[in-house]
C-alpha cells in the first residue's frame, strides 16, 4: 500500500514539475508571431555610433524575449543619409538614425538647435536638443514616432591648411550642410553639402579643403589621413541634431508592453549616446595627434571675432522662420530657451565631472 502511494506521489510530483517547466521547454514563437523590423543607419559598421545601434537592437530583442527581431543596415546599405527620414516615413525602414541637416528645411524648427550657440560638448547638446523637442513638440515630427534625439559634439574646423585666425578660412571649401554651411559662409569659407561618406575622397582629391564637424570624425571617418590641422572653435560650435525615429504604422502595430520597452530603452540610450559622443571625441583627438594632426586653440580676441561673425546666422534663421509664418518673438523664444538650457546643462556637466575635449577648462580631462 505504501509502495502504491509512493508511486502515485512520485507520478504527481513529476507531472507538477513538467507543468512548472513548461515555459522553459515551450518552442519559440512561430515565425509569423515575431515582429520583424529594419533599422537604417549611415555610419560605417565599425563606428561607435553604429556599434551602439547594435547594442540598442540587442537590448530590444532581449527585453522582448525574441518577440521583436531587428535587421540592421549600417553604412547606408539600405538608405543613404539624406534619404533616411523619408525612408522611415514611407516604410522602407522601420527605424532610422540620421541628422536634420541632411534634409535642410524639412525639420526647420529643430534646426534652431543647430545654430552657432556655442555648445561646449555633446553631452550638453544631447540634453538641450531633447529638452527643445519636449518643450515645443515641433509638428515636423508628427509623421514619425520620435524615439530620442542626440546632439553631436560641437563642430570644429578640420582642414588641410592651417586655420589660426578668421582670415585663414577665406577661399577654403569646407564640407558643412544646412545651418552648419551658413556658419562656414559667415566665417569666410565656402560651404559644401557633401554627404559624409564622400567627404574623405573629396578632401583627398582636393575638391574640399576640409570639414566642419566634431573631433570624433578624425578617426571615425579616417580624416586624419587626409588633413593636417584642426581649429578648436567650440565657442561658435553648432551641434548636428541627430534623431532616432520609427515609422508611425510600425509603431502603432506594436503591442502595448513592447511599446513600453521601446520607451524605456529610448531613455537609457539617450544618455548612453550623450556619453558616447563625449568619449569618441576624446578618442578622435588622440588618434589625430598620433597621426600628426596639429591643433590650434583660438585666442580670446579671435573667439570674439568668430562669435561676432556668426551672429548674422542666428538673425537670418529668425528671419527665415518668420517668413514661414512664425512670429519673430516666437523664434527668438526658441533661441533664448536653447541658450538657457546650454547654460543649465553646462553647469550640470561640470558638477557631475563629465569630461570632454571641448568646452571651458573645467570640462577638459
Amino acid at each position: 500500500m505504501k509502495k502504491k502511494f509512493f508511486m502515485i506521489f512520485l507520478s504527481l510530483t513529476m507531472i507538477m514539475s513538467l507543468v512548472l517547466l513548461m515555459p522553459n521547454i515551450l518552442p519559440p514563437a512561430h515565425s509569423a508571431d515575431v515582429i520583424k523590423l529594419k533599422f537604417a543607419n549611415f555610419f560605417p559598421p565599425p563606428a561607435r555610433q553604429s556599434k551602439i545601434c547594435e547594442e540598442f537592437i540587442s537590448d530590444v530583442e532581449k527585453r522582448t524575449n525574441g518577440r521583436v527581431k531587428i535587421q540592421y543596415f549600417a553604412g547606408g546599405s539600405l538608405l543613404k543619409a539624406p534619404t533616411i527620414y523619408n525612408g522611415v516615413e514611407t516604410g522602407i525602414a522601420d527605424i532610422g538614425y540620421a541628422h536634420v541637416f541632411y534634409t535642410p528645411g524639412r525639420m526647420a524648427v529643430t534646426e534652431a538647435a543647430g545654430t552657432p550657440l556655442g555648445y561646449p560638448s555633446a553631452w550638453v547638446a544631447t540634453h538641450v536638443v531633447n529638452d527643445f523637442y519636449n518643450q515645443f513638440k515641433p509638428k515636423e515630427w508628427d509623421k514619425v514616432k520620435v524615439l530620442w534625439f542626440n546632439g553631436a559634439a560641437p563642430s570644429v574646423v578640420i582642414s588641410k591648411k592651417p586655420v589660426r585666425k578668421l582670415e585663414d578660412l577665406k577661399g577654403l571649401t569646407i564640407r558643412a550642410p544646412g545651418v552648419a554651411g551658413d556658419i562656414v559662409k559667415a566665417l569666410g569659407g565656402t560651404p559644401a553639402p557633401t554627404p559624409m561618406m564622400e567627404v574623405y575622397d573629396a578632401i583627398a582629391k582636393g575638391v574640399n579643403d576640409g570639414v566642419y564637424t566634431p573631433y570624433e570624425t578624425i578617426k571615425t571617418f579616417r580624416f586624419a589621413e587626409v588633413v593636417d590641422y584642426t581649429t578648436i572653435s567650440w565657442q561658435v560650435g553648432n551641434t548636428y541634431p541627430f534623431y532616432v525615429v520609427m515609422n508611425k504604422n510600425s509603431w502603432s502595430k506594436l503591442p502595448a508592453d513592447i511599446k513600453e520597452i521601446f520607451n524605456e530603452l529610448s531613455g537609457v540610450y539617450q544618455e548612453r549616446y550623450a556619453l558616447m559622443w563625449n568619449e569618441i571625441d576624446m578618442v578622435g583627438k588622440a588618434f589625430g595627434a598620433k597621426k600628426g594632426v596639429q591643433y590650434f586653440e583660438l585666442s580670446s580676441a579671435e573667439v570674439s571675432k568668430w562669435q561676432k561673425a556668426v551672429e548674422p546666422v542666428i538673425d537670418n534663421y529668425v528671419k527665415r522662420m518668420s517668413g514661414k509664418g512664425y512670429s519673430e518673438s516666437e523664434v527668438r523664444g526658441w533661441i533664448k530657451f536653447l541658450q538657457e538650457r546650454i547654460a543649465y546643462w553646462t553647469a550640470k556637466q561640470i558638477q557631475y565631472k563629465i569630461p570632454s575635449v571641448t568646452g571651458p577648462p573645467e570640462m577638459r580631462p
